[in-house]
């Protein structure tokens, strides 16, 4: 058993499907169907179930990719740490977003602090994201919506009100709050499942009993405002929307009077990531900019002044154990 077999196999695992693997990996599909064949032959086992040319991990590959993904990882960790070490370079910088925007802020102070590094950016659903994080495609994912799992952790950046925006002349416009039954009969603009607004807006219709009437669905939740007040219906926009259009803005804002509607903003990363010096830069850098005058340590302490609680759980403006939350 080589590493390329097991990155093959992770390939195909990711893809379920030969030929996407290969092409993903640039070799020749035979190549990767002789290495998948070689290795469960090695094993002793399928790790596949195929049905004519189609391909599902099954639960021994399943266990199987679980192993390997963690082999895998600690390598490529090991040799960016070693990279680093060797080589005085201005390094590399990774971030998974739902929404690219709201990272323009702290990447500035980042480019400021460290001009020479290259920064990626990933737009990607929270299941994207979790995929980035553990196969070390992304140092760290800005999430609105938990990333739960024993092998992440991550900072509160941000805790905001979740307001409802509506057309002007809307017939809820001269309203200043409004409860989720009475708008049962509204078409919403919203963003695709899978988005932290779409889960939210689904989250307080099922707490009615109620199901919300999506007109519009998409991936950019900036579009919401502009689609809003072109009338196509009403949606959920975070406090900071309503600050950077402003009270006179395209639409008319509005309370929601239900609990918890708010967004949670938090900075994930591996809980046994390797992180560059450019890495933990940023991760300073991005809760000062969303937190300033806050603990910028991540880590760096316990209890109530921030930091990693023991057995898990949540410290108000500290480190966030998502298995808990």
């Amino acid at each position: 058993m080589d590493l390329l077999s097991l990155r093959y196999f992770q390939t195909v695992a990711r893809h379920q499907h030969i030929s996407r693997a290969a092409e993903e990996l640039r070799v020749a599909q035979p190549s990767v169907s002789r290495t998948i064949i070689r290795l469960e032959s090695e094993l002793g086992l399928p790790l596949f179930d195929r049905q004519g040319r189609r391909i599902r991990l099954n639960e021994h590959g399943a266990a199987f990719l679980r192993r390997v993904d963690r082999v895998l990882t600690e390598l490529d960790d090991a040799r960016r740490e070693m990279t680093d070490a060797a080589v005085a370079g201005p390094g590399r910088l990774a971030v998974a977003a739902e929404t690219l925007p709201q990272l323009a802020g702290a990447l500035a102070a980042f480019r400021a602090h460290r001009p020479g590094v290259r920064v990626h950016l990933f737009q990607a659903p929270v299941g994207a994201m979790r995929r980035h994080l553990r196969s070390a495609e992304v140092d760290f994912a800005l999430a609105s919506q938990p990333l739960a799992g024993p092998d992440l952790c991550a900072v509160e950046l941000l805790r905001e009100e979740v307001l409802l925006a509506v057309p002007p002349g809307h017939r809820l416009a001269g309203r200043e709050s409004v409860t989720v039954a009475e708008l049962a009969d509204e078409d919403f603009v919203s963003t695709r499942a899978g988005h932290w607004q779409r889960a939210l807006l689904e989250r307080l219709f099922a707490r009615e009993g109620l199901t919300p009437q999506v007109v519009c669905e998409g991936d950019e939740a900036a579009a919401t405002s502009e689609l809003v007040r072109a009338g196509l219906g009403v949606g959920l926009m975070p406090e900071v929307a309503r600050r950077a259009l402003g009270e006179d803005g395209p639409v008319v804002w509005l309370r929601l009077d239900a609990a918890h509607c708010h967004r949670t903003l938090t900075l994930v990363w591996r809980r046994e990531a390797y992180l560059s010096p450019a890495a933990q830069d940023f991760r300073r850098l991005a809760v000062e900019h969303f937190r300033p005058g806050g603990d910028s340590a991540p880590g760096s302490g316990g209890g109530p002044d921030g930091g990693v609680v023991p057995d898990g759980g949540v410290v108000p403006g500290g480190i966030l154990m998502p298995e808990e939350a």
